[in-house]
């Protein structure tokens, strides 16, 4: 479904750089290496364009696995302009079993900007069903590196913390706070600890992994580092238990168009959620610049956010090669998109079932469909 350019969006869009946009997502759909895909684009707080391709309908909801941080991230900005969390506080001042193996001199600020000393903790199944077997977790983490002297991506850990903070804060489960605060507010329906029974597009792994040849030549390694993002653990993510608990790294489940109505709302705040100065803050802030542990890129990290930066690097944060500076956002694992420009005021959203294994492919595919997202601006 896509909508109808010509009545729909007047003077804000160009329709043909849509169609150009639109093409070029088709195409992975349409040569069968991915099974199918949504797309929205969104100015002004309106979705003005939006399509599905492939197995799926307008309807259908999907994993966006690390684009959840940002709702998580906007959960905690309420809390600070209440005045219930300060960032440069330790954590274990919030959460008192946290502090144990060194942990107890971690802050709050750096577990939002990845420099928590912790990417690798572990926690799954059944342990991260109930806040007890949380909290277990929490007193078992050791610190892999001194907090603040590394920038590395915590996958799933740093936010399981931030949701802690967001239950002991608010007083209310982080799902809900999330819904009441946030999401329904927006007119977005729930985005975690999601238990209807609407289906959600099962994750599926596609195409073939990059070489050692083509990795060394893009990123100048032979081999990418392990994770605990495989595909077998993201598609897990889909699945009714996984769903219920709500991961707040990377659990979220919802349409292309909750996602960029989502970042609208972060460049307008027209439902008056957050204070204009702390939104700023989080949109615009740049609190760190440490170079990446695997690629040595500078995080241009905010308190939940990556912004594109003016150092010519925003392609290489994921951002396309037509935004802005000032454009914010954060993509989820094997290619989900998701960002804002405040210069055009777009806002985009990409969202995909299939696990493509390319990472280089990948990569390549969310900067393309990025530029040609922005250059949807007249």
């Amino acid at each position: 479904m896509t909508t109808d350019i010509g009545t729909a969006i007047g003077d804000t869009i160009d329709a043909a750089a849509v169609e150009r946009l639109l093409a070029r997502a088709r195409r992975d759909i349409d040569d069968g290496l991915l099974p199918s895909a949504q797309l929205a684009l969104a100015i002004n707080g309106e979705i003005v364009v939006e399509e599905t391709f492939g197995a799926a309908t307008p309807e259908s909801r999907y994993c966006v696995f690390s684009s959840t941080k940002p709702f998580i991230a906007s959960c905690c900005w309420i809390l600070i302009q209440e005045g219930k969390l300060d960032v440069t506080k330790r954590v274990v001042d919030y959460i008192p079993e946290f502090g144990t193996n060194g942990k107890e001199v971690v802050t709050v600020e750096q577990v939002m900007l990845h420099q928590s000393g912790f990417p690798s903790a572990p926690l799954g199944p059944p342990q991260w069903e109930t806040k007890a077997g949380r909290l277990e977790a929490f007193g078992k983490w050791r610190l892999q590196w001194e907090p603040g002297t590394i920038s590395e991506y915590h996958p799933s850990s740093a936010h399981w913390v931030l949701a802690e903070l967001i239950d002991r804060l608010s007083g209310e489960d982080f799902r809900d706070f999330l819904e009441r605060r946030v999401t329904s507010p927006l007119g977005l329906p729930r985005v975690l600890g999601v238990t209807d029974d609407a289906p959600v597009m099962v994750p599926v792994p596609c195409g073939e992994p990059a070489t050692a040849d083509e990795l060394e030549a893009v990123l100048g390694i032979r081999e990418l580092p392990a994770t605990e993002v495989t595909t077998s653990a993201v598609a897990y993510l889909s699945r009714y238990e996984a769903r219920a608990v709500g991961l707040p790294g990377g659990g979220g489940v919802m349409r292309a168009r909750d996602l960029a109505l989502f970042y609208q709302a972060l460049l307008h705040n027209s439902a008056g959620i957050w204070d204009p100065e702390v939104l700023s803050d989080g949109t615009g802030r740049v609190r760190s610049m440490l170079p990446d542990a695997w690629t040595g890129v500078p995080a241009s990290r905010t308190l939940g956010l990556v912004t594109a930066g003016s150092d010519g690097l925003g392609s290489m944060r994921g951002f396309g090669k037509t935004t802005s500076a000032r454009t914010f956002g954060h993509n989820g694992a094997f290619g989900q998109i998701s960002w804002a420009d405040p210069e055009t005021g777009i806002s985009f959203a990409y969202v995909t079932d299939g696990l493509d294994e390319h990472i280089l492919r990948q990569g390549r595919r969310g900067i393309v469909l990025s530029s040609l997202a922005n250059e949807c601006a007249k």
